[in-house]
């Protein structure tokens, strides 16, 4: 994946990518996502998160099962865990959500976006055992594992993105 110009060039070029390279990601690259992550907006600005950053391999290995045996997360050099403070978190978004998944979805999704745009694969890893990966990350009851991404570069093209037309997404006024 090469690097992008601009934002809608980013979103399009960015798939769950489900094989990589044995290449390390550079320093500076991984600086850049964690500074995207935490310029992320959240409910009343609480920034109710963590990310975990594994490298360490065996670790990774450990994951894999935790994750439904989702096996290619073990070909990227990172793997990223991203918690959140339930209890920190705004509690009433529209007067019945705490905030924490928007807030999380948004910091993780501006991660995400940050490392297409460096030319870096990820692939939103929902599927997984929040107690088994919580155990191996060493991460505290209160505190919740909402996703993690495999980082690392593509060895692998992705799926297209069928998406619908505008006209069965949008109204203007009213639903």
């Amino acid at each position: 994946m090469k690097n992008c110009d601009n934002l809608l060039e980013v979103i399009s070029k960015r798939k769950s990518i489900r094989g990589y390279l044995d290449k390390k990601v550079e320093k500076e690259k991984l600086d850049y996502l964690i500074e995207a992550f935490r310029l992320a907006p959240s409910a009343k600005n609480l920034q109710p998160w963590k990310l975990i950053i594994i490298d360490d391999k065996e670790t990774i290995k450990k994951l894999v099962p935790a994750c439904k045996n989702q096996v290619f997360i073990s070909e990227a050099p990172l793997i990223i865990a991203v918690c959140a403070f339930e209890e920190e978190a705004y509690g009433t978004m529209g007067g019945y959500l705490n905030s924490y998944p928007v807030d999380i979805g948004i910091a993780f999704e501006h991660l995400v976006l940050a490392a297409a745009e460096q030319g870096l694969g990820t692939c939103w890893i929902g599927a997984f055992f929040e107690e088994e990966v919580k155990k191996i990350l060493k991460v505290p009851d209160k505190v919740r594992v909402v996703a993690l991404t495999p980082i690392g570069y593509p060895n692998d093209t992705g799926r297209d993105k069928p998406r619908k037309e505008k006209e069965e997404i949008v109204s203007f006024n009213v639903f």
